[in-house]
């Protein structure tokens, strides 16, 4: 997987926090009884990083996603993106900022049935009153970005899952939107198409020095992310900084590490089943195997002489 990185990659501007939750917490009444989902959680996302909020279902993280896109309030804290307080916006406000900041990738793709993947990536550039001919445009390179220059013209129900997704990241991205939340984007995909998938959002990211938010339960995917944020029962148990974006060889280091690991996931049942066995083999044959001037013990009984062969202790 070959990413090219972002000229706008500026060290000193990845080092600006583009997100900053401060002591947040979210609490929900149910008659007389209190649930807190999410309670006082503290952390910050830099510039163009690839952020993970990993974490079993309940959680508390896709409650903490819909927090951060305003699409929930908070009952205290504060939510800062790009030096806008979140839970303070009215609705209108609201609808401005994600239409203008704000990408969405969802599990259940949430395309329009009735309308063509191009129609579909096109829909969120009406709303910011781009000309018929340029959104047309912008939606079919955004499609032939995402491997699906052949599928213009298909409607959701004639397309695979992976397919269908592709088309969701493609209006995600179309706009260039500088943060995007995806809500376990590869929630409903095979182990192959959720390899592809992830590929796709990352690299799109690099390109064009996007920040991700992304929440998922499976540590896989936790592995394209820079930062990875752990959550338990509506608290950060751990904040593991992968990757600094800052420090190209650190960048270059786990660009590799990811292309060898979708390497591998990609690789046949069968064949990974195969090395893994095989690896297994070795560290038993190495474990029984203390080479020495004649020979090498084998249990108790037994030695291995000179010409690997087996023989009894006399």
């Amino acid at each position: 997987m070959e990413i090219k990185l972002s000229k706008e990659m500026d060290p000193k501007k990845a080092l600006e926090n583009i997100i900053e939750v401060k002591n947040v917490k979210k609490i929900y009444r149910m008659g007389k009884e209190r649930i807190t989902a999410v309670n006082g959680v503290s952390f910050e996302i830099r510039k163009g990083e690839f952020c993970c909020l990993l974490g079993t279902s309940g959680s508390g993280k896709s409650t903490l996603l819909n927090l951060m896109a305003g699409i929930e309030k908070t009952t205290s804290g504060q939510i800062l993106i790009k030096g806008k307080n979140i839970p303070k916006m009215k609705e209108n406000e609201l609808a401005r900022f994600r239409q203008k900041y704000l990408g969405f990738v969802f599990q259940s793709y949430n395309l329009i049935n009735t309308m063509t993947a191009i129609e579909n990536v096109e829909f969120p550039l009406v709303f910011k009153k781009v000309s018929a001919k340029k959104r047309h445009k912008a939606a079919k390179k955004m499609l032939i970005e995402v491997g699906l220059g052949t599928r213009l013209k298909h409607k959701p129900k004639e397309m695979s899952g992976g397919q269908q997704q592709r088309v969701g990241i493609a209006r995600a991205f179309v706009g260039r939107p500088e943060i995007v939340f995806a809500d376990e984007p590869t929630g409903n995909l095979d182990t192959k198409t959720t390899m592809e998938v992830m590929q796709i959002i990352r690299r799109i990211a690099k390109e064009n020095n996007q920040t991700i938010v992304m929440v998922t339960h499976d540590p896989r995917l936790a592995a394209f992310a820079d930062k990875i944020i752990r959550i338990l029962d509506g608290q950060i148990q751990s904040v593991e900084l992968v990757t600094d974006i800052t420090n190209p060889i650190e960048v270059a280091a786990a660009e590799l590490a990811l292309t060898k690991a979708v390497e591998q996931a990609n690789k046949p049942a069968q064949e990974r089943e195969a090395e893994e066995n095989a690896k297994q083999l070795q560290m038993e044959s190495d474990s029984l195997t203390d080479v020495s001037d004649g020979g090498s013990v084998v249990g108790e009984g037994n030695v291995i002489d000179s010409e690997n062969n087996v023989v009894e202790k006399q």
